[in-house]
């Protein structure tokens, strides 16, 4: 074993988080941290982990950006042709993690997805920058490609086809939501003695709370 990478730790002791504290819904409990996180300035605060899988099982990640939530879920925007959209095509579970190492907090989220409906993506493409939408356009997101030119090269087709133009949402390219049944909080505490609450989805649509052990 690396000594020097198993060294590495830190004593979490900023704050505790009992069932006294929290929410009897999750998404009441998700928007009092979240506005917590934006008062603490987090660089991109809305970065996650989307974990995704094959059919088969086999397993990926990357970090993505939150766009929205709501009570019925946590929106996320990409290509559907991608790995992550291929992945979801066949197999439409997914798992998010929120890391606020600012405030010693995780938060880990299990669902379903769905696509958005087209008015939504059609919405948000609209006040994407203009390099992200053409991006869109010329990036085949996830294939094999020579080098940088074919990027390259295609954003300059793209920009001249487009123009001063309204520049349209490629059908390929839109939002999914994450419809969680299963939402927990973990709030780092000393000696990995962390608290962790977690939130469960009944078969009546009402969530069941508790703690779990760290």
């Amino acid at each position: 074993m690396r000594l020097d990478i198993a060294n590495i730790r830190k004593d979490y002791q900023l704050q505790s988080f009992n069932e006294t504290d929290c929410a009897d819904d999750p998404f009441t409990q998700f928007e009092c941290w979240w506005q917590q996180a934006i008062r603490s300035e987090i660089d991109e605060v809305n970065a996650m982990t989307l974990a995704t899988a094959t059919k088969t099982g086999l397993p990926s990640a990357r970090i993505m950006l939150l766009k929205d939530y709501n009570k019925d879920g946590f929106v996320f925007f990409t290509n559907y042709n991608s790995h992550k959209g291929k992945e979801l095509a066949e197999n439409p579970h997914a798992a998010l993690v929120f890391f606020w190492k600012e405030l010693e907090r995780q938060v880990r989220i299990q669902g379903l997805v769905e696509k958005v409906p087209a008015s939504e993506s059609d919405a948000y493409f609209e006040q994407r920058p203009v390099g992200s939408r053409i991006g869109a356009w010329a990036s085949p997101q996830s294939a094999i490609i020579k080098d940088r030119s074919v990027l390259e090269e295609a954003i300059l087709q793209f920009e001249n086809k487009f123009n001063e133009n309204k520049i349209p949402r490629p059908e390929y390219w839109g939002g999914y939501i994450v419809k969680p049944t299963l939402i927990e909080f973990w709030q780092g505490r000393s000696s990995r003695l962390h608290d962790r609450i977690q939130y469960n989805l009944q078969t009546d649509g009402t969530w069941k709370k508790m703690r779990i052990a760290p």
